[in-house]
C-alpha cells in the first residue's frame, strides 16, 4: 500500500473528477485550501473543511488556476468564513474583478461558477508559507495560460493542478483555440523534470509517487497529440460531454445533443477540426465513444455516467 510522506498539516481531500482535489494545509499560525472544487459539489468542500477544521476557521483560499472544476466552491467558501483570503494567479484577475464569464471561459464551456472574489494574487517566483513549510510558486502553462503549480522543496512534495497527473496532464485548452500551448506543456514538464519531486498531489486522482514511467507517458501522450491535433480536439470534446454527464448523472440523450449544440466551444471545436461532420454525427459518434470506452451506458433515450 502507498504511504505518501508530505509535509506535516497537509491533508488532501480526493474529489474524483467532477470536482478538482482540494488540500488543505494546517499549522499553528493559519490554515489555508488549495482549490475548491466545481460548484454542484460547494456545500460538500465547506462540509470537508468544517469537519477537519473544527472550530479553527479557514484563513486562506488558494486557486491554481480558475477553471470551473477548481473554483467552483470560492463562493460558499467565501459566506461561510467572512475572513477568508483568496488568492489567485494573476493572469485572469481582471477578468474575475468584472466577473466576465465569457473571458473566464464558464460560458464557452457550458459551466456553472457562482460569482467570487479575490484578495491578492500568487504571482511565480514567489514562496507561500502554510503547513509549516514555504512553498514555490512556478508558472505552469499549458492546460491553463495562467496556472501555477506549488512545490516544497524540503519533503520534495508537488501540487501540480492539472499540469501532470500519473496517467496524463489536462486538455490543452489553448489548442483548441488556435494558440501554440503544445510548446507550453512540454516547457512545464521540463520544469517539473527539473523540480524532482518525491509525491506529487494532483489536481485529479490519487497522489502518486514520481517516476520516470509517469513523466514517460506524458511526452509521449503530447507527442502523440502534436502529431495529430485532432486526436487532441476529439479527446477534448469527449472529456467536455463526460464532464457534463459527471454533473448530471443521466440526461435525455436529445437534451445532451441540444446542450452540446449550444456551447460554444464545442461548436468551435467541430467548425475547426471536424468541419465536415454535421454536429449532430459527430456528438453521436462521441457518444458511442464513451459507452464503448466505459465512461458511460445508454438505457432507452437515456445517457448515463458510468
Amino acid at each position: 500500500m502507498l504511504h505518501p510522506v508530505l509535509p506535516s498539516g497537509v491533508h488532501v481531500f480526493e474529489r474524483g473528477w467532477l470536482s478538482s482535489n482540494n488540500i488543505l494545509c494546517v499549522d499553528q499560525s493559519r490554515t489555508a485550501l488549495i482549490d475548491s472544487g466545481y460548484s454542484t459539489h460547494a456545500a460538500q468542500t465547506v462540509e470537508l473543511c468544517t469537519a477537519a477544521l473544527g472550530s479553527r476557521p479557514l484563513d486562506l483560499l488558494i486557486n491554481t488556476h480558475l477553471h470551473s472544476d477548481h473554483c467552483g466552491g470560492n463562493a460558499a467558501l467565501q459566506l461561510s468564513y467572512p475572513e477568508l483570503k483568496t488568492l489567485i494567479p494573476p493572469g485572469e484577475a481582471s477578468l474575475i474583478a468584472s466577473w466576465d464569464q465569457v473571458g473566464l471561459s464558464y460560458e464557452a464551456t457550458g459551466q456553472t461558477c457562482a460569482r467570487f472574489t479575490f484578495d491578492g494574487l500568487l504571482s511565480p517566483g514567489a514562496v507561500l508559507p502554510m503547513a509549516g513549510a514555504n512553498w514555490e510558486i512556478h508558472a505552469a502553462s499549458g492546460h491553463d495560460p495562467h496556472s501555477i503549480i506549488l512545490f516544497e522543496p524540503s519533503s520534495h512534495t508537488l501540487i501540480s493542478a492539472d499540469a501532470l497527473w500519473e496517467d496524463g496532464f489536462g486538455v490543452v485548452f489553448p489548442e483548441l483555440e488556435g494558440e501554440n500551448a503544445f510548446g507550453d506543456v512540454a516547457a512545464t514538464l521540463d520544469l517539473i523534470e527539473k523540480l524532482a519531486p518525491c509525491w506529487v498531489v494532483p489536481g485529479h486522482g490519487p497522489i502518486f509517487r514520481y517516476r520516470t514511467d509517469v513523466m514517460s507517458r506524458s511526452r509521449q501522450r503530447l507527442d502523440a497529440f502534436v502529431k495529430n491535433p485532432q486526436r487532441h480536439a476529439r479527446h477534448a470534446a469527449k472529456v467536455m460531454l463526460k464532464f457534463k454527464l459527471l454533473e448530471l448523472q443521466q440526461v435525455d440523450y436529445k437534451d445532451l445533443l441540444r446542450w452540446a449544440e449550444t456551447v460554444s466551444y464545442f461548436q468551435l471545436i467541430r467548425e475547426k477540426f471536424f468541419p465536415s461532420t454535421p454536429m449532430s454525427d459527430w456528438v453521436d459518434d462521441l457518444t458511442k465513444d464513451l459507452i464503448v470506452s466505459g465512461a458511460a451506458t445508454k438505457g432507452n433515450a437515456l445517457i448515463y455516467n458510468a
